[in-house]
């Protein structure tokens, strides 16, 4: 029995041993700290700065409004003429329109009269045919009237060439009443087809010409309203470029470009900024990672990809990695522009930084900056029972 009791004793002292320099002899960090990027905003324009009400530290989202900057002195001269200029061709496309509608207007009045002139004219073609042609069955029937009566034949006759009480033939009358119906007929036919013959006018009324002529006018008229138009919108886009210039230039609100907290003001609200000078600094909590030191002999075991795990102290949850930096000695100017600088320390020895998924997908953890830890790339003998406790 006594030998049994010597023998677990001596076991359990072995197994403890081995936990212990397992334990210590596996890789890991001498010191891990979450870091993450800082990101400069700075001025767009010069102004007047006015920051929001935020307290020191605040978080704040991608898209959110940090202030904005105001200049009153910005020089708007080539826009108010853009502006003038714009003005003038609206103007001149109004009377252009305006212009071209009256004159639609009046041709539109013209070419009714000329339908009402053409269709009365056909009327009394029609109608003088009608009696010419009575009048000529009548002579044709020969039922002449006697030469004593010769009032009657100066009341209808057509005969220009006959004088008032000259003595007609009656074979003369006959002849003229033919001729009569056949030009009646030849008149009727041209005005049917749209040409009206007549003695000392053309061959269309006084309004239909005025009317073609209009076609011409309307024509010119909607090449330049059109000319116009162009104009305008040639001059709207220049005005548009130089407001949207002039509106840059006067200032205007300065948004987050990522999500992140307050990590430095560089400018007090109210003071006098030129563009570009830089406001303040955010750090970009969705972009945090892990950086640590470690020795020459795990620095040269390990290669970007490698799996490894992080804890933060303090925290029994160990969260899975990936090394996805070894910058070696002398890393110094990588932090330039990282929240957290490198101690004197960490230079001193080899430079690793780390991918933590379960870290920049949490909010609350993803803007732990400073928030320290230790990072291991070998299994441990107790990893089993830590995971207990996850």
């Amino acid at each position: 029995m006594k030998l049994l009791r010597l023998f677990l004793s001596v076991a359990l002292i072995l197994v403890a041993l081995w936990v212990i320099v397992a334990e210590q002899m596996t890789g890991a960090s001498a010191n891990a700290v979450v870091n993450a990027p800082l990101v400069n905003v700075r001025a767009s324009t010069a102004g007047t700065l006015t920051l929001a009400d935020r307290p020191f530290g605040a978080y704040v989202q991608r898209g959110e409004t940090l202030g904005s900057i105001n200049d009153e002195v910005v020089d708007s001269v080539r826009l108010n003429d853009l502006r003038m200029e714009q003005s003038f061709a609206e103007a001149e496309l109004s009377r252009l329109e305006a212009e071209l509608a009256s004159t639609r207007a009046v041709r539109e009045r013209l070419v009714e009269r000329t339908n009402t002139f053409q269709a009365r004219r056909l009327d009394e073609l029609r109608t003088r045919l009608e009696h010419a042609r009575t009048r000529l069955a009548i002579l044709e029937e020969g039922d002449f009237p006697d030469e004593t009566d010769q009032r009657l034949i100066d009341l209808v006759g057509e005969t220009p060439d006959i004088l008032p009480q000259e003595p007609g033939v009656a074979p003369l009358l006959l002849d003229h009443a033919r001729e009569r119906v056949e030009l009646l007929e030849i008149a009727l036919a041209a005005a049917e087809s749209g040409v009206f013959l007549g003695d000392g006018y053309n061959d269309s009324p006084n309004a239909g010409q005025r009317a073609n002529e209009l076609e011409t006018v309307i024509a010119g008229l909607e090449g330049a309203v059109e000319e116009a138009r162009s104009r305008l919108e040639a001059v709207h886009t220049r005005a548009s470029r130089e407001g949207l210039r002039v509106n840059t230039l006067s200032g205007g609100e300065i948004v987050s470009p990522v999500s992140g907290t307050y990590w430095e003001l560089i400018e007090a609200d109210g003071v006098t900024v030129q563009r570009g000078d830089p406001l303040l600094r955010i750090v970009d909590c969705g972009s945090s990672f892990v950086t640590l030191s470690t020795t020459e002999r795990v620095f040269n075991s390990l290669q970007i990809g490698d799996s490894a795990s992080f804890r933060l102290t303090g925290r029994e949850r160990v969260m899975e990695a990936t090394v996805a930096r070894l910058a070696g000695t002398g890393a110094a100017r990588l932090y330039q522009n990282m929240a957290v600088a490198p101690s004197q320390r960490h230079l001193e020895r080899y430079d690793v930084a780390l991918l933590v998924p379960e870290l920049t997908a949490d909010p609350e953890r993803g803007c732990a900056i400073g928030r320290t830890g230790r990072a291991f790339f070998d299994s441990r003998p107790l990893d089993w029972l830590r995971g207990l406790f996850d």
